[in-house]
């Protein structure tokens, strides 16, 4: 996964990262309960961050951008859910859980941030 540096791209391409990683899943209801999960969640993470740009107040911004690290850190519970579950190879995962803990920190710091 190459690095994007712009926050909204970033998650973007996560997102549909994520998309594309779900296609080695096999296809049981199993996967499917946690696929579809896992979608909502990777690209809840760049919406929100997309909405929160557009804010109308700070109030606004922090309100979404939290919404968006609370995406994250659910992101996360579902990709450990498929390796877990030997699903998908941890090896396959990886790389998507070290991005989507960066995300974490980042949007954790703009949240932290924004509020003072």
């Amino acid at each position: 996964m190459n690095k994007i540096y712009d926050l909204k791209d970033r998650s973007y391409w996560f997102g549909i990262n994520i998309i594309n990683l779900l296609k080695k899943a096999p296809r049981n209801s199993a996967s499917h309960v946690i696929s579809d999960q896992l979608i909502r969640s990777s690209m809840s993470i760049g919406a929100n961050i997309v909405k929160g740009s557009a804010a109308a107040s700070k109030k606004d911004f922090i309100n979404f951008y939290n919404h968006a690290l609370k995406s994250a850190v659910e992101t996360r519970f579902w990709l450990k859910s498929l390796v877990d579950s030997e699903l998908i190879d941890k090896r396959e995962v990886d790389e998507y859980i070290a991005e989507v803990e960066e995300l974490s920190k980042i949007l954790g710091s703009i949240v932290s941030k924004s509020r003072r």
